[in-house]
C-alpha cells in the first residue's frame, strides 16, 4: 500500500548540507530528542563525515525546517542516521519528503535497503516508518545511552 500523500510545507525544497548549517542543524536535533538522546556536536559532525554518509536540508524562505542524515554502505544497505524536523514544520511533508530523498539517493548508490533505529517508546516516529513501508526487524536492548531500547526497522528500496 502506498503512503498517503501530503503536501509538503510552501516552497520547501531539499539542498544538500553546506557548512554553515551546522549550528542550526545541530539546534534543531537537541530540540527533537530527550536530552539523553541526542546528539552532542562531535557526535553529530562525526555521522555526518562517515564513508558513504550525506546530508539533505529541508528549507523553505530561507529557513531550515528540518535535515535528515543517511548513509550509504558497502554491503549495498542504506541507513538512517537521523531525521529531524523542526516542530512547526511537522505534519506538512517535511520528513517525508526527506526520507524519500534519502531512499532515491541510496537507491542511486546501489543500495537494495535502508535499515534505521528508533526508540521503542517514540511511537509517532514508529507510525511515521510504518507509513513509509518500514518493518520492525528485531529490538536492540539498551541501545541508547539512558538504557533505552531501539528498534531496528528496515525497508526494501525498489531496483
Amino acid at each position: 500500500m502506498e503512503p498517503a500523500l501530503v503536501k509538503p510545507a510552501a516552497a520547501a525544497a531539499i539542498r544538500e548540507f553546506i557548512e554553515s548549517d551546522f549550528a542550526r542543524l545541530w539546534s534543531i536535533d537537541q530540540a527533537c530528542f530527550d536530552h539523553d538522546l541526542a546528539y552532542s556536536r562531535a557526535e553529530l559532525r562525526f555521522y555526518m563525515r562517515l564513508q558513504g554518509a550525506f546530508t539533505l536540508v529541508s528549507e523553505a524562505a530561507g529557513e531550515i525546517l528540518g535535515f535528515i542524515v543517511a548513509r550509504a554502505m558497502r554491503n549495498r544497505t542504506g541507513h538512517v542516521i537521523t531525521i529531524d524536523v523542526v516542530a512547526a514544520a511537522r505534519h506538512k511533508g517535511i520528513g517525508r519528503g526527506l526520507l524519500l530523498a534519502a531512499e532515491e539517493r541510496l537507491v542511486r548508490c546501489g543500495c537494495r535497503s535502508v535499515t534505521l533505529e528508533t526508540a521503542v517508546d517514540n511511537l509517532a516516529a514508529i507510525a511515521f516508518y510504518q507509513r513509509h513501508q518500514y518493518s520492525i526487524m528485531r529490538t536492540i536492548r539498551a541501545y541508547y545511552s539512558n538504557g533505552l531500547d531501539a528498534l531496528v526497522m528496515q525497508k526494501a528500496l525498489p531496483q
